[in-house]
């Protein structure tokens, strides 16, 4: 494939991710994106009003920028665990 072919591929991606991600944004304005756990508890009060949660977090962050901070380490570091994975793989079939 030629230099000038991968490079239009790789803009078209990088183009649509960035268009998946504005795209809710523009398409729902003024919507809450909220949480899972948000509406996993409004759920559960629906069907069981009055439920006691019996297991408790084992660390309780200080603030909510450094439960988004942690969140977003989690989630980088776990695209970098499959980035690695997907990448040895493509080099080990390029190998053999």
């Amino acid at each position: 494939m030629k230099t000038t072919a991968i490079w239009k591929k790789n803009l078209l991606l990088i183009l649509l991710v960035i268009v998946l991600a504005v795209a809710p944004l523009y398409l729902r304005r003024g919507a809450e994106f909220g949480g899972a756990d948000g509406e996993a508890m409004d759920a559960v009060e629906t069907i069981h009003p009055g439920y006691e949660s019996w297991a408790e977090p084992l660390l309780e962050p200080a603030s909510g920028e450094i439960e988004s901070l942690l969140f977003a380490l989690q989630a980088a570091l776990g695209a970098g665990v499959i980035g690695f994975v997907l990448g040895r793989v493509t080099a080990r079939g390029k190998k053999e």
